[in-house]
């Protein structure tokens, strides 16, 4: 359970506020317009779609509020600590779930409002003898003014407006359409600056209870004048104005870092279709696992990919690996092949750094990395930068011990910074501190004729595969095996498990790092730390 609230519990928390205030915005304004005593008479046309519109209205405003606020990345970065930027690293899914609950509110707001409208309409056209005819053929002159917005009887139900859901099939497509809630927001503004929904301003002199039945001699008896109606200003520019400043400061500050320059230092086509680029920006400051947005504008000026970088804070200049996957990747890799030897690259965008929770990975003494395929690159960094703090003799670092896997699926993908691993475990023997990083990989895709050559070569020194000394595993890790020989070796010991890998994976270790935590808060605990874009 304490695993599960230092992994879970900031997150929690600010969801369970969340969705608090959501409750209450929508309970608190239900009430106040299905009891209010001034929406007495427009209840009495409209019923309980009055309360069933205006309710989700007031949660719209909130949401709306904060549907801006998780994509500022960069002020978020700027202003916010690292505990606080674990939480935004969720930023994107926090965005889906505010988006989700307006378009829910969005569906029950048109559609009450639509009923509205019709009952307005009806009530207009004499359908509702009585009271509701009344109300509705209250005119604005010297004593009295309208309840009903629709004042021509031939008017038409206008439609709601229509709200297009569009799957991200192509980036461009998603772009744009996405970027229609400037008109949204637009709208927002002047939502409500017809002020159709009207409540009664004379209740200390129009009593209902008393001149309800007597509409009939409203005006010319003393005691039940006409009732003055009076709509309510538009309020939702107040919830929104400011998280749009806000977004347009963001757009603002990423067009800068956009126009600052980035100067290629080296790019290198490694195998299985991997392309490294190291770069070079003027100020540019980062930290372990970090990561950046990329933009090309000769591919596409609209379109911005994050890519983990895998140098270290030590380095001169920061690198990212970028694999083959998708129309961009596959174009950018492209146009660096044609290029003539020692050309600088295609011009190159940079948005960032951002925050990733692998920054925490030298908070702990003990630490467990797991990657996946190209899912390696955030350790790239870790490892380069354990290797430089004991090439220095850094007294900060608080690291102990390192257990590194990397999972992969194609032989040719190890060779990814196999030579990195190489180097690190040349320093360690040399220093002693064999032991402090325990790495193993493993190969989950491989045919007979590779088994046979591993079978072959089963007895030299290095790997047949990545020419380490420590051996290739086969298949999938035995996950209950590792966080036993975890805990064994680190009785007494925090130790963060990092994860850059897909999402099934992600469930199997946080349930690994509950079961083997032990309840004593003194001997082994396990807290679990996934990368999210």
């Amino acid at each position: 359970m304490g695993n599960m609230i230092i992994n879970h519990g900031l997150t929690s928390f600010i969801l369970i506020v969340w969705m608090g205030i959501n409750i209450f915005l929508f309970v608190w304004f239900y009430l106040f317009y299905d009891l209010g005593e001034q929406f007495y008479y427009t209840r009495h046309i409209l019923g309980s779609a009055l309360a069933w519109a205006r309710a989700p209205a007031a949660v719209l405003n909130f949401n709306c509020l904060l549907i801006l606020l998780p994509v500022c990345r960069n002020l978020l970065s700027l202003c916010c600590g690292r505990t606080m930027r674990k939480q935004l690293d969720k930023n994107i899914s926090f965005h889906k779930l505010v988006a989700y609950m307006i378009g829910l509110m969005t569906a029950v707001h048109t559609i009450a409002h639509l009923l509205n409208v019709e009952w307005y309409n009806n009530s207009r056209r004499g359908e509702y003898s009585g009271l509701s005819t009344a109300l509705s053929e209250l005119e604005d002159n010297g004593t009295t003014t309208y309840l009903n917005p629709v004042r021509h009887i031939e008017i038409d139900a206008q439609q709601g407006p229509t709200y297009l859901v569009i799957r991200r099939s192509y980036f461009e497509v998603f772009w744009y359409t996405h970027h229609l809630f400037v008109i949204f927001f637009i709208g927002l503004v002047i939502h409500g600056a017809g002020r159709i929904v009207r409540s009664q301003q004379n209740l200390d002199k129009h009593n209902y209870t008393l001149c309800m039945d007597r509409y009939t001699e409203w005006g010319r008896n003393p005691d039940c004048p006409y009732p003055q109606f009076a709509g309510g200003p538009p309020q939702t520019w107040m919830w929104v104005i400011g998280p749009m400043f806000l977004y347009l400061c963001e757009r603002i500050l990423r067009f800068v870092r956009y126009m600052q320059a980035v100067r290629y230092r080296k790019i290198v086509i490694r195998p299985s279709k991997v392309l490294e680029l190291q770069l070079v920006k003027n100020g540019f400051k980062m930290e372990v696992g970090q990561y950046v947005f990329l933009n090309c504008p000769s591919i596409s000026h609209l379109e911005w990919h994050p890519f983990t970088m895998t140098s270290a804070p030590e380095e001169d200049f920061f690198s990212v690996h970028i694999r083959s996957v998708g129309d961009w990747t596959q174009k950018l890799i492209s146009m660096v092949e044609e290029l003539p030897e020692g050309a600088q690259g295609p011009k190159m965008g940079v948005d960032g750094p951002f925050g990733t929770a692998s920054e925490d990975v030298f908070d702990y003494e003990v630490s467990m990395l797991v990657g996946a395929g190209i899912g390696v690159t955030p350790f790239a960094s870790i490892l380069k930068s354990i290797w430089y703090k004991f090439k220095d003799s850094d007294p900060k670092l608080r690291s102990r011990k390192i257990y590194f896997y990397w999972l992969c699926r194609e032989t040719h993908a190890f060779e990814w910074f196999a030579d990195l691993l190489q180097v690190l475990e040349k320093e360690m023997e040399e220093r002693g501190m064999g032991d402090f990083l325990t790495y193993k990989l493993f190969l989950t895709g491989w045919d007979q004729s590779h088994t046979a050559h591993v079978m072959v070569h089963f007895d030299e020194d290095t790997d047949v595969v990545t020419g380490l000394k420590q051996k290739t595993h086969y298949g999938r890790p035995n996950w209950e095996k590792e966080f036993e020989q975890v805990r064994k070796e680190n009785p007494t010991s925090t130790v963060g498990t990092f994860l850059c890998g897909p999402q099934a994976l992600a469930k199997v270790l946080e349930k690994k790092c509950a079961k083997y935590s032990d309840v004593d808060p003194r001997k082994t605990r396990f807290y679990f730390n996934k990368e999210n874009f």
